[in-house]
């Protein structure tokens, strides 16, 4: 499929390379300026994105997948908004010292309607490919401050945010969302103001706040938002391998992917959709470069002021993800977590990805190796 038979969005062109000021954005609206998403690195395939994590999408991350096989597009952390709030420098960092070459998307998260104009207004002033509004996250701390998720039980306060970002962006504005709150009463009415506001991108996860990561995906729903929006749908939730990527983008019709929790398993997965949507076919990661992997992600998130043991409670992050894909019992993930050391949590790499009868990589999760959800 290609970009302009897959989006309906109006396809505009708009220069993504230099950092715009704050004056030209105040002091020419309203402007005609044309918007079309990026180039993908491989035409005639499906889009793929790598989610927006907190704690997870930093600069390192991005870094490091994209050595492996970068997604067409990133999305940052989301930048907290609020009246006190000034752009977070790590979050900031992923941005304007990201060296992947791949677009970056700035998320936001927030409620107050003058401070996502004023936050809008700072990130413009960087190289961003375009700005993102988070309305999916499910973490309670957030929802109950009605940000995230939470905006999905007021489609009168979405109308007004929608209108006054889309006001305030003459580029690319895009939406990530869930189905619902409790449930998708509101869904055919926040897609409605989505093609009111006349959005760029639209990302759905297929599952209700209130869900969290527990059921089963609504692809039913990413099937009904690619049906009824006017712009370009990737599809979200438990996008888990190549092959159940092309699955799910066949019934869905959704114009490609964006994927969270199942690349930090499987950094690998954004090529390996390249390459089975070329050949049919997917290359065996062998376990040994797994454990590169491990190692280049340790050294990328080291800092001379990070005590080593926090840096390996960190690494049992990834880990605990990584790990469903390493052995079917789950050992692999037993002992990491209890790893103290650098040197004790390598032992363990080793024995189960540099032994002898070292294997290759599971495409897919192994059944009943359970990681625990980071907030996607």
């Amino acid at each position: 499929m290609t970009l302009e038979r897959s989006f309906r969005a109006r396809p505009l062109e708009t220069s993504l390379k230099a950092p715009r000021s704050q004056f030209f954005y105040a002091t020419c609206m309203p402007v005609e300026i044309d918007r079309v998403l990026p180039p993908t690195l491989a035409t005639d395939q499906p889009i793929t994105a790598l989610a927006p994590m907190q704690d997870v999408t930093t600069l390192p991350f991005m870094s490091v997948v994209a050595d492996i096989g970068s997604p067409d597009y990133f999305f940052t952390e989301y930048f907290r908004v609020h009246v006190q709030s000034r752009l977070e420098k790590h979050i900031l960092e992923s941005i304007t010292r990201n060296e992947t070459g791949r677009p970056v998307f700035a998320q936001m998260i927030g409620e107050d309607i003058h401070h996502l104009k004023r936050t809008t207004l700072d990130l413009l002033k960087h190289d961003v490919a375009g700005i993102d509004l988070n309305m999916g996250c499910p973490a309670p701390t957030v929802y109950k401050k009605h940000c995230g998720g939470g905006l999905l039980r007021d489609p009168e306060k979405v109308d007004r945010i929608l209108g006054t970002l889309r006001e305030t962006i003459p580029g690319l504005f895009t939406v990530k969302m869930r189905i619902g709150f409790e449930d998708t009463a509101n869904f055919d009415t926040i897609l409605d103001l989505i093609n009111k506001h006349q959005i760029d991108l639209l990302s759905v996860h297929g599952r209700t706040v209130k869900e969290m990561y527990r059921s089963q995906v609504h692809y039913d729903c990413i099937k009904v938002a690619v049906e009824r929006a006017d712009c370009p749908v990737l599809a979200n939730g438990d996008v888990s391998s190549a092959v159940r990527s092309r699955e799910i983008v066949d019934y869905t019709g959704a114009a490609g992917v964006m994927i969270g929790r199942h690349a930090i398993r499987n950094p690998w997965i954004f090529s390996q959709i390249r390459e089975y949507e070329s050949s049919g076919s997917i290359t065996p990661i062998p376990l040994r470069e797994v454990f590169d992997y491990v190692r280049s992600l340790y050294k990328a998130l080291e800092r001379p002021w990070v005590p080593e043991k926090a840096l390996v409670n960190k690494m049992k992050k990834f880990l605990n993800f990584i790990g469903q894909g390493v052995d079917p019992e789950g050992k692999f993930i037993y002992q990491a977590r209890r790893a103290q050391s650098e040197v004790e949590l390598f032992g363990i790499c080793e024995t189960f990805m540099l032994g002898d009868d070292a294997g290759n990589f599971a495409d897919e999760p192994y059944a009943g190796v359970v990681a625990r959800p980071n907030c996607e």
